[in-house]
């Protein structure tokens, strides 16, 4: 029996223990900085696996290991999760984890816990295969994806000191291969006007009216920005996601005014290319008295540790003909016999530390559909548990051929 065949029936015998591991972990909630449960249940299931190695990080990030080459390649999944919103608008209880229908249900299910369960099925499946290849196979359970991506990783590797060959995410991409996304950064536009009594406008100068003129002036930006060259990530895009003004009174013209901004910035294009357009959009739609800044995340891990880094997650991409790229084409077209979809995410993922800052190859491949992600009733297929348990554990042995 070839190892394709050997690998499709563990993770076959292993699709109940994939659905209820992700049930279990749905129903231990998790935000950022507020992981330490889910961890330590995490911890448990990943020894139940056969994981060695296992710690945890300074920020509290989980990371065990199957085999013992010379080459790292790690499978990531964050294990933080959105809140549940407006519970009137779920049909089951956003944290019931409830199985039924060849679903799981429960927030997380897709985004991105049901990753995290795959993988701890295809490192039992190593396990039982007695895997003895070219890799040591890293599994990491990560923190603070939702309040900052790739933040984690970011400190695994620039202060941990932990820094593999090659990666793969497991977010979800509705089982089609992934070899990049956009990046993302965050703007803060500052305006200053003067105040004056508000039966008399004319005495001062409204930061409100500044700020109508700044949004209309992101939104024309928005329109002229462009895709890349090979038209593969997409044009980047920029919005105002909040406006706050403010002035002495009810009864004055505002002297304040701040717009949040939200822009994705597709292959080069950067922050300073990204503060520079906006600088330029301002003063060419009159505005003035204004700052344009990225600002900075600090907030506690659960561990307590404070990591903070500026607001800015870089564009990444490799080649179609990569060896990872390639690897993982055959890997899943030796497990089903036909190639997968090769594409790119909409939203952002851990790569942007990994790949964006630190040049590490990744690849996507994950349970569900991108759709789910932070909206009411999440679910995600057992059968995707299942087709990811199987590739992530045939990945290594095609990668093997080619690294």
């Amino acid at each position: 029996m070839n190892i394709a065949r050997k690998i499709l029936d563990k993770a076959r015998a292993y699709r109940d223990y994939s659905a209820k591991n992700l049930s279990a972990i749905i129903q231990v909630p998790a935000f950022s900085g507020t992981e330490k449960e889910r961890i330590q249940l995490l911890e448990g299931l990943c020894r139940e696996a056969g994981m060695e190695d296992l710690r945890i990080d300074g920020l509290g990030s989980l990371i065990g290991r199957v085999g013992k080459g010379s080459k790292n390649l790690v499978f990531d999944a964050h294990i933080d999760t959105v809140a549940a919103g407006d519970e009137s608008q779920w049909k089951s209880p956003p944290f019931s984890g409830k199985i039924a229908d060849g679903l799981v249900h429960g927030r997380g299910a897709t985004d991105q816990l049901g990753g995290a369960a795959a993988m701890i099925s295809a490192a039992r499946i190593l396990r039982d295969l007695s895997y003895q290849g070219d890799f040591s196979l890293w599994f990491s359970f990560t923190v603070l994806e939702e309040d900052c991506d790739g933040l984690c990783w970011k400190h695994l590797i620039e202060e941990e000191g932990f820094v593999p060959d090659f990666a793969v995410s497991t977010e979800p991409t509705s089982l089609r291969l992934y070899r990049g996304h956009r990046g993302r950064m965050e703007i803060q536009i500052d305006i200053r006007g003067r105040s004056c009594h508000g039966s008399a406008p004319e005495r001062g100068d409204s930061a409100a009216y500044k700020a109508a003129r700044a949004a209309l002036a992101i939104e024309k930006l928005n329109g002229e920005l462009k895709p890349d060259e090979d038209e593969f990530l997409g044009k980047g895009t920029i919005t105002v996601s909040q406006i706050k003004v403010q002035g002495p009174s009810q009864c004055a013209v505002p002297d304040q005014a701040m717009l949040y901004c939200d822009r994705r910035l597709t292959w080069g294009e950067n922050d300073r290319i990204a503060i520079a357009q906006v600088e330029k959009a301002l003063g060419e739609a009159g505005v003035d008295n204004f700052s344009v800044a990225m600002p900075e995340y600090r907030k506690p891990a659960y561990t307590g540790k404070v990591y903070a880094q500026e607001l800015y997650f870089p564009t990444w991409k490799i080649k179609a003909d990569h060896p990872l790229v390639r690897a993982g084409v055959e890997a899943y077209g030796e497990l089903y016999n036909k190639p997968p979809v090769v594409d790119k995410w909409t939203f952002s993922t851990n790569c942007v530390a990994i790949c964006g800052r630190h040049s590490i190859p990744c690849i996507g491949f994950g349970p569900g559909d991108e759709v789910q992600a932070h909206a009411p009733n999440e679910v995600n297929r057992i059968e995707d548990l299942e087709i990811c348990s199987a590739f992530y554990a045939a990945l290594p042995y095609a990668l093997e051929k080619r690294v």
